[in-house]
């Protein structure tokens, strides 16, 4: 039986950006991912979990298995009407990660697999470990867990990063701890690598003792087309250690300094431009009026009308103005053509313009197509006209 995992989903840029799963260590929680959490978010949606028994989630009598803890992921993905994610796992969050790829791989886009192993030594230091945690806690190897977790010179300079994490391995629940422990002691995907299709990151860290280069090098060798990579200075939460380079590897990895930064770049380019030519009030209300069902239409029409279209440095945006106008009142769309007139009028375009563009449309594309962008414009003439009068007498 699932349980329902505490998360904290961070927005990407817009509503249909792909989203990125971070799976933590044992003995964390989703905090252990803020280094990466910022600068992902800038081009992907960011769902950063807290695994059974670990952080907020809840935490079920033990022990648990390798395939419940990834049955937690799919459910809370289900739940966010998520269908495929890249996921990234460290440690534990790794195994998890592997057994999404083997045995739901329509669900995975990309797969990151950092610090971990296919098989984490043998069962019996996992069940002695779940059974002192059991008697003494996790306070009890948090000290020790630490020296697994980061370099010793890493711990020497940074004395509040070390009592942080230090906090977070006592602060795991005993049983949630333990109970993972028991599900590390029965996992090996040796044999399943080779079913594992997502384009696959692999990334170790020099000084990792826990799951070290060698054992990462085995996963790198068993899934086709992976990419393998070494840290150095790494322990196991190389995220941590090596933020920077490990979030840029990950970007990368999942296309974001490509296509996803490419769509982010012109739609803010759009937007900028959609402003200038319609006004703030229109745009707003149009963001405000956004559903989930338009979104992905609105991303659209940003990106290509306004970022590519609008932007073009073949004509300026005056021409472009009075051509728009044109075609609208030769196709006959009214709704269109009035939005287009009053922010022609409010960038300064003058009514005599306005004029000469419907009368030459009426040659070319009909009199009464004509007749309906003059009496369109004449309204709104007259309403900015009652506007700047009423708003002389307030000055």
């Amino acid at each position: 039986m699932t349980v329902a995992l505490a998360h904290e989903r961070t927005e990407g840029p817009h509503p249909d950006s792909d989203t990125v799963v971070l799976i933590g260590s044992l003995g964390s929680d989703r905090s252990m991912w803020n280094p990466q959490v910022g600068s992902l978010s800038a081009s992907a949606h960011v769902l950063a979990v807290d695994i059974r028994g670990h952080g907020q989630s809840p935490v079920p009598a033990g022990p648990y298995s390798i395939a419940e803890l990834a049955q937690d992921v799919l459910t809370l993905l289900d739940s966010l009407a998520l269908v495929r994610v890249h996921v990234v796992g460290l440690s534990i969050g790794g195994a998890i990660a592997q057994w999404i790829a083997i045995h739901r791989p329509e669900r995975v886009r990309t797969l990151t697999l950092l610090c971990t192993s296919a098989k984490f030594g043998e069962p019996t230091q996992w069940t002695d470990r779940a059974a002192t945690v059991r008697a003494s806690g996790t306070s009890a190897l948090a000290d020790v867990a630490l020296t697994r977790w980061f370099t010793a010179e890493l711990l020497a300079r940074d004395s509040d990063l070390a009592e942080r994490h230090r906090r977070m391995i006592a602060d795991t629940p005993d049983e949630g701890y333990a109970a993972c422990c028991e599900a590390l002691s029965q996992w090996d995907s040796r044999a399943d690598l080779t079913r594992i299709s997502a384009p696959t990151l692999v990334l170790a860290g020099l000084q990792d003792p826990a799951t070290t280069p060698e054992d990462l090098l085995v996963i790198a060798d068993g899934i086709a087309g992976s990419t393998y990579r070494v840290l150095d200075p790494a322990a196991h939460l190389a995220n941590v250690e090596q933020a920077g380079p490990v979030t840029a590897a990950i970007a990368t990895h999942i296309g974001s300094t490509a296509c996803s930064v490419g769509r982010a770049a012109a739609h803010d380019t759009g937007m900028t431009v959609r402003r200038s030519v319609l006004g703030d009030a229109h745009v707003d209300r149009s963001i405000a009026a956004r559903t989930d069902f338009t979104a992905p239409f609105q991303d659209f029409i940003t990106r290509t009308a306004w970022g590519d279209i609008w932007n073009r440095p073949g004509l300026d945006h005056k021409t472009r103005r009075l051509l728009t106008l044109a075609i609208l009142t030769a196709v006959g769309n009214q709704h269109e053509l009035d939005m287009h007139i009053r922010a022609a009028l409010r960038a300064g375009s003058e009514p005599d313009e306005l004029a000469e563009v419907f009368l030459h449309t009426a040659v070319y594309a009909g009199v009464p197509n004509s007749n309906s962008a003059f009496a369109l414009a004449n309204a709104a003439i007259a309403e900015a006209s009652t506007a700047d009068d009423t708003e002389s007498v307030d000055s």
